[in-house]
């Protein structure tokens, strides 16, 4: 395999003295205090390294893996994948409770580059089952440990992919699915759509969903079958860069593992204003059931070339999919890392 590299000083900086703390002696009062500032340096160190993994560069389509602390990407095989549909929202208020269009969205008043999408606090997750939803057919990947990570763009701006078909817009889904090609593997890959292309046939290498739409999967790399007891560990960005390339970056707390794609596909950066993150059901409209009681931050930090907090917008969600979460309150922030926080519990 190639093995191409990509640095980034600053942040490689970051995480090693990030992980020196973690392993020095800190002349704590009591040995209690040594290995909680040893927990909390190797906290900070890994989400360092996952900041890192989720910025752009400038390698060649195809899909990569590094582990962490390391900052290099290894070109790995990629894998083609028969896709299955995650469907845009179709039948808002319909076997939901988060999702289905119900959720925040994270809105920039410019265009997005990239997104990175994690769970800052988890508590109480025991289960998760995904479940059919009659709205959709009762279809997906059903079961225990079933589930999606989503980050999905707006689906209001149209571009050349369109081909002249007035209702046409793209959207553009970043995803991490458990169990999407074979049993016991997750993937990770994008999911591009041309939706309300019409009657006539789709444009090459797309499917139609048989409504209109039409809908595509990137190369994906496998990745392993993440039990979501561990979503803490859990991320995914998106990145699009016009007339260069798209990438999508899942980790796992250890390993990162990416794939990049052009973004010619759809040209999704030109009209990139808007994204969603979370954890739902993975495929056909389907629904991620927790156990109760359960509470998770979503967190949805952009880079937009500006340091302005954006806004959250309720009910902007763009998915089909679902869980069984409560929304609560959503805030923003402002900075070199501008994004929105929100729970979401039952």
């Amino acid at each position: 395999m190639t093995l191409r590299k990509t640095r980034y000083s600053h942040y490689a900086m970051q995480i090693a003295a990030a992980a020196l703390i973690s392993t020095c002696c800190l002349q704590p009062v009591s040995a209690g205090q040594t290995t909680d500032a040893a927990v909390d340096a190797d906290a900070a160190a890994r989400d360092n390294w996952r900041a890192v993994m989720a910025q752009d560069t400038e390698l060649g389509e195809g899909c990569y893996r590094a582990s962490y602390p390391s900052i290099d990407w290894e070109e790995v095989e990629c894998k083609e994948l028969h896709p299955r549909v995650h469907p845009v929202v179709r039948k808002p208020g319909e076997g939901q409770v988060t999702g289905n269009g119900h959720d925040y969205v994270a809105q920039s008043a410019g265009l997005i580059s990239s997104t990175l999408g994690t769970f800052p606090t988890v508590t109480g997750v025991k289960s998760e089952k995904g479940v059919g939803v009659p709205a959709y057919g009762d279809g997906g990947i059903l079961g225990a440990n079933e589930y999606s990570l989503q980050l999905n763009t707006n689906y209001t701006g149209t571009t050349s992919k369109c081909d002249g078909n007035t209702d046409c817009v793209v959207w553009q889904q970043f995803i991490y699915a458990t169990d999407y090609a074979k049993k016991g593997e997750g993937a990770v890959f994008m999911q591009y759509w041309l939706i309300g292309w019409g009657a006539s046939a789709c444009p090459s290498g797309f499917d139609t969903d048989d409504e209109g739409d039409c809908y595509a999967n990137s190369k994906a790399i496998s990745a392993p079958d993440v039990k979501p007891t561990s979503l803490a560990k859990l991320s995914i960005s998106g990145a699009a860069k016009a007339g260069a390339k798209d990438t999508v970056v899942f980790t796992d707390g250890t390993t990162a593992y990416s794939v990049k794609g052009s973004d010619s596909v759809l040209e999704i950066s030109q009209v990139w204003q808007q994204s969603e993150f979370n954890i739902v059901g993975d495929a056909s409209g389907s629904r991620a059931d927790f156990n109760k009681p359960v509470s998770i931050t979503v967190k949805i930090a952009l880079t937009d070339g500006s340091t302005s907090a954006p806004k959250c917008v309720a009910n902007g969600g763009s998915t089909g999919e679902t869980n069984n979460l409560d929304l609560g309150k959503c805030t923003t922030a402002s900075g070199s890392s501008p994004s929105i926080q929100f729970t979401e519990s039952n």
